[in-house]
């Protein structure tokens, strides 16, 4: 019955949100246009529900042949691939809202695990890849949430790949806390604090509300 209703809500909330959002989509994809590298939108193929691949839409904001190039499927805070328009895109995730479409269609939700590349999703541990995509993945999700300024993150750090490790290595573990704990408490949620985090700095506010959740500890 969760799954039920849950897909009835992403398809009324991405109908609806796409409407509304179109007008400001527009002038964007003009910009887009005529700025960078005149790509609108970027597909990429992820690691969707039941481990089934599809393809994700975002709005582009790296350069051609960015997974090949530099530090790979690792983004830097101003990493010289992303472009001008990109920077602030990635930074407001104005990039993600194509991935309304991906709601719209069903292969993604509002709320799940975030959709891995093959490579990436072959570093988690067998019991991870059992279960992370026994929910269509999501826009948003704990992970999301926890690593909203990923990019900084790891851009501070001594070790950038031992730093994305344990933050997969740790991703791995909430995405397992989430399928274990998913329901509509647990999604509106990590919608809110989605919301939240775009203006305010939540600290530790995650763990008080999710109080079973893994701790990080890095």
């Amino acid at each position: 019955m969760y799954r039920i209703i849950k897909r009835f809500f992403d398809f009324l909330f991405s109908l609806i949100a796409i409407i509304l959002l179109l007008p400001f989509m527009l002038p964007l994809i003009i910009i887009l246009l005529f700025t960078g590298e005149h790509e609108v939108f970027y597909g990429q193929k992820r690691v969707g529900y039941k481990n089934k691949e599809f393809r994700i839409w975002k709005f582009a904001t790296m350069i051609k042949d960015s997974p090949n190039l530099g530090t790979g499927e690792i983004t830097l805070r101003n990493d010289p691939r992303v472009t001008k328009v990109g920077r602030f895109l990635r930074r407001t995730k104005i990039n993600e809202l194509p991935q309304l479409i991906n709601v719209f269609v069903g292969n993604m939700s509002i709320v799940g695990p975030r959709p891995l590349m093959q490579k990436s999703f072959e570093q988690y541990s067998e019991d991870v890849k059992a279960v992370v995509y026994d929910s269509p993945p999501g826009i948003t999700g704990v992970g999301s949430v926890i690593f909203r300024d990923e990019e900084k993150i790891v851009s501070e750090s001594k070790n950038i790949q031992e730093t994305y490790r344990k933050i997969f290595d740790y991703k791995g573990r909430v995405e397992q806390w989430y399928q274990e704990n998913k329901s509509f408490y647990t999604d509106l949620a990590i919608i809110f604090l989605t919301g939240w985090g775009l203006f305010f700095s939540f600290s530790n506010l995650i763990y008080k509300i999710f109080p079973s959740l893994p701790r990080r500890n890095f």
